[in-house]
């Protein structure tokens, strides 16, 4: 029973906490900060994930590419895309092409789950948001 009261809390100040991010002047301030997110770090996923396909990338090149991602992610609060960022960065500077590799593959779960789990939120509140006709 406990839990089910915290549980209400946390939906409470989450809630709270989206209300002033977003007002009358930007009610989908949320939605769009995470909408630019989603479509640069996609870009930069792609990015990555077919520089490791090729030779001619260099380790330079890839950690500048990570280094934006993890400045994005880190600017949303993906916590868990940033952790596998930041592994993945450890791994890149020792050299370890193939550890890297799995590192990338790691980062896109954690982004993929992530945008998996806001899109819905996003639909139902754009859904909600549609005036009602009378």
């Amino acid at each position: 029973m406990e839990s089910k009261h915290v549980n209400q809390q946390i939906a409470a100040m989450r809630q709270s906490f989206f209300d002033e991010l977003e007002d009358q002047n930007n009610p989908n301030f949320v939605e769009e900060v995470f909408t630019m997110y989603f479509r640069d770090s996609t870009t930069l996923l792609e990015t990555v994930e077919q520089a490791m396909k090729t030779i001619s990338i260099t380790l330079a090149k890839m950690d500048k590419i990570l280094h934006q991602l993890k400045g994005s992610s880190a600017s949303v609060g993906a916590n868990k895309v940033l952790n596998e960022i930041n592994k993945t960065r450890q791994v890149l500077e020792k050299g370890n092409l193939e550890g890297t590799k799995a590192g990338i593959w790691e980062m896109r779960k954690e982004y993929d789950s992530l945008k998996a789990k806001l899109e819905p939120y996003f639909q139902l509140k754009q859904a909600n948001s549609v005036p009602q006709e009378k």
